[in-house]
């Protein structure tokens, strides 16, 4: 049965990325479609990624404000790996001080 569901997924999987190769033989000129191929991938990585930030820790202002960090070295263009780990790093501190005033 895992075997069945794997070759599903491979399948889905395939089709998805062959199917543009199929249907558009002509290199796309139209500046809107372009515009919109080239900012799909990242809505959709944000509309997955943006709801798990707020439920992924134990307090939601420690989610906001580690999402603020992030914003903002994200737009001081600083690499991926800083972003992340500023983050992460900001809602540690963030919890641990909410867990100290807490008590």
């Amino acid at each position: 049965m895992t075997l069945i569901h794997v070759l599903v997924m491979a399948g889905v999987t395939y089709l998805i990325r062959m199917l543009p190769f199929v249907l558009f033989k002509k290199k796309i000129e139209n500046r809107f479609i372009k515009s919109f191929l080239h900012y799909v991938p990242f809505a959709v990585l944000g509309a997955m990624t943006f709801p798990a930030i707020f439920s992924s820790t134990s307090s939601v202002y420690s989610a906001i404000i580690g999402t603020a960090v992030a914003v903002f070295l994200a737009f001081r263009e600083k690499s991926l790996l800083t972003v992340a780990s500023s983050a992460c790093l900001t809602v540690y501190i963030a919890e641990a001080l909410i867990k100290l005033f807490q008590h």
